[in-house]
């Protein structure tokens, strides 16, 4: 049969449109293409810790940058490596991404093997800020400033005991820091996460130990630990009464957290370019801002490239300082 050339030219036409709609069904990101699918925001961190309270206190607004659902999902284990192996095994699709700490680049330097390559198996996305660490003792404890307490270690050292939320975390190795450049020896007690950490910290299991400041604030307000001094260079607007450790005589003591927002190895650069910026208008609407504020964190967020560059330079610093304290973990 005979196609008249008006007929055919109409066919030949959809058929290369309806073509085209499938190529670029494929080429457009997959965040996307559906608005009720949730992104699974993975903490490779417990409960109860400064990333995860800075977590949920952004996760209704990164959702709504974003066009979907955000779900958080603690995965703590092996100081991260738990959760950090949940994003890299994850299909580079942009529903499951990584919010992250030092402690994602600390590993490599601190366990002899990782099932991943903590440059190479994810895409770094946002550095999004840094959120200030602070030295606290039990309530029992009778000392309330640097100078005290280490006066206190010194004198009855075998009395003492230092927590941290596990082997080879930044919060070990803060801890870790206060301990060398203070000339103490003191035990070292590691815990499975921050929350248990704090439990015994509340309960004066252990005597003093680093945690982030938004995980223990509304401890210090109540009276519940004390608060022996700011491990950053500069005083937090949050807790603005709260000395440096650097003021109180340790001049060269400084040290802080930050959280970034990773995703699995070979997420397309349009994923990429979408929850950079879903993550940029998140932290910037004002309940977000007013919630880092009050938690005391500092919102900066850096570009995939700049973050990319942040991690290669906080893995060489942290590899020297794990050498140092000579911390090593199968």
């Amino acid at each position: 049969m005979h196609i008249p050339p008006t007929t055919a030219h109409i066919t030949r036409r959809t058929v290369l449109a309806s073509v085209g709609a499938a190529l670029a069904a494929t080429a457009w990101p997959a965040l996307a293409q559906t608005s009720d699918k949730p992104v699974r925001i993975v903490l490779p961190i417990s409960a109860g810790s400064g990333v995860d309270n800075i977590a949920r206190a952004s996760s209704v607004a990164i959702g709504k940058a974003l066009g979907h659902p955000v779900v958080i999902e603690n995965l703590p284990g092996a100081g991260g490596v738990t959760g950090a192996s949940a994003v890299a095994k994850a299909a580079p699709d942009g529903f499951t991404l990584g919010m992250v700490s030092n402690n994602h680049v600390i590993n490599p330097a601190v366990y002899k093997k990782l099932p991943y390559d903590t440059l190479s198996d994810f895409t770094p996305i946002s550095v999004i800020g840094a959120t200030p660490l602070v030295l606290v003792a039990a309530k029992s404890v009778p000392a309330g400033n640097v100078k005290e307490l280490i006066a206190l270690i010194k004198a009855r050292p075998d009395d003492f005991n230092y927590a941290s939320s596990g082997n080879g975390t930044i919060i070990h190795l803060a801890g870790e820091m206060f301990v060398e450049q203070a000339g103490l020896k003191v035990r070292h007690i590691p815990y499975k996460g921050t929350g248990p950490m704090v439990n015994d910290l509340l309960g004066g299991q252990v005597q003093f130990g680093v945690v982030a400041l938004p995980a223990i604030q509304a401890h210090i307000k109540s009276g519940s630990v004390k608060a022996i001094g700011l491990c950053g260079a500069q005083r937090s607007a949050a807790a603005p009464d709260i000395p440096t450790i650097a003021e109180q005589g340790l001049p060269d003591y400084a040290v802080e957290g930050w959280f970034a927002v990773i995703g699995p190895a070979r997420l397309p650069a349009a994923d990429v370019q979408r929850v950079h910026e879903a993550l940029v208008k998140a932290y910037a609407s004002p309940e977000v801002m007013d919630a880092m504020t009050r938690q005391g964190n500092t919102i900066r967020p850096t570009s995939p490239d700049e973050a990319a560059k942040f991690f290669r330079s906080e893995a060489a610093r942290y590899a020297a300082l794990v050498k140092k304290a000579n911390v090593t973990l199968d």
